[in-house]
C-alpha cells in the first residue's frame, strides 16, 4: 500500500512556478560522459512518447503571431499599466504566466492578479491549439523543458516580461483584514510589469533584510511587505477551513556547464513562494465561483477525499507515533488530517508523517463535475493561472471570456461544451500524470548520475519507505534516496509486516521502521534504470 514512490508527487496544489534547476559553471566531466547522459535522458523522453518538436503547421502559426500588441486590442481593455505590477518566479523561469499588484485602502486589500491572455493568441481548433491540446502540459526536466506552446508564444508575446506591454485577463479581489474575499471583478486588461523578481530576491528582502537587494528594488519594498501581510491572512483563512499544507521539499538539481549534476539539495519554500501560492489559489477559487455562479460548465480541479480503508490502514501506524486519527462512521475530514500535520510541526517525525499522509491522498484531476477540492478544503476550485503551461487553464480562460462578453449558452451549446470538457478532463489528467512520471524519472536519472562516483562511500540517512523487497533510505548529505534490498540483510531472515509497517527479523527480532536512522554504503548504480542500491552498515 505504501510503496508507491509516485504518490509523493500528488499535485494537490498546483501553482505557476517552474521547478528550480540551478546551473553552475565548472570544468565538468569529459564530453563523452555528457553524451552518454544525454542518451539516457533521450531514452526517457522516448519511453514516455513526449513530443520534442512542433508540427510545421503549429510552427507557422507561432512564427506568424505578432510580437507587439495591436493598438486596437488596447482600446477595448482596461489599462493597468500604471500599477506597480511585478512577476515573482524561479531564477531560471522564462515563461511568466502571472503578475501581481497589491494596494491597501484602510482595512481593504485590493489584489490584482494578471494572467497571460494566451486565449487571445491561441484560437480554438487551429494547428497550434490542437498541438497544445495533445501535449496537455509543459514538461520540465532538470536540463531542459518541453513546452506546451512554441517559444515565440511561451517566452515571447504571451510571457509577462518586465517593461513590455502585455495582454492579460485580470482578477481583482477585494479582501478584508480577516482574509475574506468580499468582492471579485474580472476584466480584459493591458499591463506592464515593473520588475521580474525571483523567489530568492524576495526572500532576501523580506526575510534576510539584505540591504543591496532592498535598495535595488526600493520602490517595490513596501508593496512586497504588504503582500507578505496579506499572505499570512490568506494562509490563516485556509487553515481555519481545514486546508492541508504538506511541507515536503523536492530535489533541487544543481547542474554544471555540461548539464551534469553537480549537487542535489533540498529546495527551499520561503514566504516568496507562499505569496504566489496564496494569490494564485485565491484567483483560481474566484474564477471557479464566478463561472459556477453564471451557470457555465468548466473544468474543475477535483480532489476527492481519501479512501477510509487507506486511512484505517494508516491509523495504527500513526497511533504508534502518538497521533490519533479519528475514524468516524462518516468521512474523515481534512481538519482531522490538518490537526496531525500541525501537531507534528517541528518534531523529528514531521517529514515522515507528511509523507505518509500525502501518500494516503488521491490524485487530483480535471473534470466538469464539481466535487470540491479535499486538500484545499475548497468547495469550488479550478486551474486558471497557468495558461502558458497547462491546457485546462486555457480552456477556463475561453469559458471566462464568454461570461465577460455577456454571452448566454443555449441548451445545445451547454451540452456540447460539457461533452468536450468530459473528454478534455480525461485527456489532460492523463497527460499530467505522464508528465509527472517523466519528470520524476528524469530527476531520478540525474540522482543516479550524480551518485556514480560515490560507490563504496558511506552516508547517514533515514528510512522513508518500506516494501516486501526492502526499504528506501534518504541520505542526510544529499537529497537522494536508494534501496536497501532485504536480501542484503544477512544476519537474519527478514519479513515485511504491512499492517505494522515494519521489517522484522524472524529469529532475532531486529526491526526496521519508517523514520529509523541508519548508516549505509553505496553499492551499485543502474543509471539507465535510475536505480541506486545501498547496503546497511549500521543502524
Amino acid at each position: 500500500m505504501l510503496i508507491n514512490q509516485q504518490a509523493l508527487r500528488i499535485p494537490l496544489i498546483t501553482v505557476p512556478c517552474s521547478p528550480t534547476f540551478v546551473h553552475q559553471a565548472s570544468a565538468g566531466p569529459p564530453l563523452r560522459l555528457a553524451r552518454e547522459q544525454e542518451v539516457q535522458a533521450k531514452a526517457i523522453i522516448f519511453r514516455f512518447d513526449l513530443p520534442t518538436d512542433f508540427s510545421p503547421e503549429a510552427r507557422r502559426c507561432a512564427v506568424s503571431a505578432p510580437q507587439t500588441i495591436d493598438p486596437e486590442a488596447l482600446s477595448s481593455r482596461t489599462d493597468l499599466r500604471s500599477l506597480p505590477t511585478v512577476t515573482i518566479d524561479g531564477k531560471t523561469a522564462r515563461d511568466f504566466d502571472d503578475a501581481v499588484s497589491l494596494q491597501r485602502e484602510n482595512d481593504l486589500y485590493r489584489l490584482y492578479i494578471a494572467i497571460a491572455d494566451v486565449a487571445h493568441y491561441v484560437k480554438p481548433d487551429t494547428p497550434l491549439d490542437q498541438e497544445a491540446y495533445q501535449r496537455g502540459t509543459s514538461v520540465y526536466f532538470p536540463d531542459r523543458a518541453l513546452p506546451m506552446l512554441p517559444e515565440e508564444l511561451s517566452n515571447g508575446i504571451c510571457s509577462l516580461k518586465p517593461a513590455e506591454d502585455r495582454l492579460a485577463k485580470t482578477v481583482l479581489l477585494e479582501i478584508n483584514r480577516k482574509g475574506e474575499v468580499l468582492h471579485a471583478d474580472f476584466f480584459q486588461a493591458v499591463i506592464r510589469s515593473r520588475a521580474r523578481l525571483t523567489y530568492t530576491e524576495v526572500r532576501s528582502i523580506l526575510v534576510d533584510g539584505d540591504q543591496e537587494t532592498t535598495q535595488r528594488y526600493d520602490g517595490l519594498v513596501d508593496q512586497l511587505k504588504l503582500m507578505e501581510e496579506l499572505t499570512h491572512l490568506l494562509v490563516e483563512t485556509r487553515r481555519a477551513r481545514g486546508s492541508l499544507d504538506f511541507d515536503l521539499p523536492e530535489a533541487e538539481i544543481i547542474l554544471d556547464d555540461h548539464g551534469n549534476p553537480k549537487n542535489i539539495v533540498r529546495s527551499e519554500r520561503s514566504i516568496a513562494n507562499r505569496i504566489i501560492e496564496e494569490f494564485m489559489i485565491a484567483a483560481n477559487e474566484a474564477v471557479a465561483r464566478q463561472l459556477t455562479k453564471k451557470g457555465f460548465p468548466l473544468l474543475y480541479r477535483a480532489h476527492e477525499e481519501p479512501d477510509e480503508d487507506t486511512l484505517q490502514t494508516l491509523a495504527p501506524f500513526l497511533l504508534s507515533l502518538g497521533y490519533r486519527l479519528p475514524l468516524k462512521k462518516g468521512k474523515t475530514s481534512s481538519k482531522d488530517l490538518q490537526k496531525i500535520l500541525e501537531s507534528c510541526r517541528g518534531k523529528p517525525e514531521e517529514r515522515l508523517l507528511n509523507r505518509m499522509l500525502l501518500r494516503s491522498m488521491k490524485q487530483a484531476h480535471y473534470a466538469p463535475q464539481n466535487i470540491g477540492h479535499f486538500g484545499l478544503a475548497s468547495s469550488c476550485y479550478t486551474h486558471f493561472t497557468s495558461p502558458i503551461r497547462r491546457y485546462p487553464d486555457l480552456i477556463v480562460h475561453r469559458v471566462l471570456q464568454q461570461t465577460m462578453e455577456g454571452r448566454k449558452l443555449k441548451t445545445k451549446e451547454k451540452d456540447h461544451l460539457i461533452r468536450h470538457l468530459e473528454e478534455a478532463g480525461t485527456h489532460t489528467s492523463e497527460r499530467e500524470r505522464i508528465a509527472m512520471d517523466a519528470e520524476r524519472e528524469m530527476v531520478d536519472l540525474k540522482k543516479a548520475q550524480f551518485m556514480m562516483d560515490k560507490i563504496g562511500q558511506e552516508y547517514a540517512g533515514f528510512i522513508t519507505n518500506l516494501a516486501s523487497f526492502g526499504f528506501f533510505v534518504e541520505l542526510e548529505t544529499y537529497f537522494v534516496d536508494g534501496l536497501v534490498h532485504i536480501s542484503s540483510l544477512l544476519d537474519d531472515s527478514y519479513h515485511f509486516y504491512e499492517k505494522e509497517q515494519l521489517i522484522k527479523g524472524r529469529r532475532h527480532g531486529r526491526t526496521f521502521r519508517l523514520g529509523d536512522y541508519v548508516r549505509i554504503k553505496v553499492t551499485r548504480i543502474k543509471a539507465f534504470r535510475s536505480e541506486i542500491d545501498f547496503e546497511l552498515v549500521s543502524s
